[in-house]
């Protein structure tokens, strides 16, 4: 799906990391979430609250999941599952698009 309809946009972005990560929210009829944004290259940890799909639109990152000791390459057009109430890392290698769908 190249675009969403009838959604609401939060106009303050989401700023993390010194500007390197940015989003912006939007939210769905149903009160489904997604948040779309860039990332600069660079080394980040996040954590989440609510299970996440993270949807690589295009760039290139590596990503350790929580329990991984290993790094996993994702490129454009892939996506990988993070758990609720957990921590994982990314390390951006080129100017990454994503979408995150918070799942139920």
């Amino acid at each position: 799906m190249s675009e969403f309809n009838n959604v609401t946009v939060a106009k303050a972005a989401n700023i993390y990391f010194d500007g390197q990560v940015t989003s912006r929210t939007l939210t769905f009829a149903d009160g489904s979430r997604k948040t779309l944004g860039i990332m600069q290259p660079g080394t980040f940890e996040f954590g989440t609250q609510a299970a996440e799909r993270m949807e690589i639109l295009s760039g290139e990152l590596d990503v350790q999941l929580p329990g991984e000791d290993g790094w996993q390459r994702i490129r454009g057009g892939e996506s990988f599952d993070v758990p609720a109430d957990s921590k994982f890392s990314v390390c951006v290698l080129s100017l990454t698009d994503y979408c995150c769908s918070f799942l139920p």
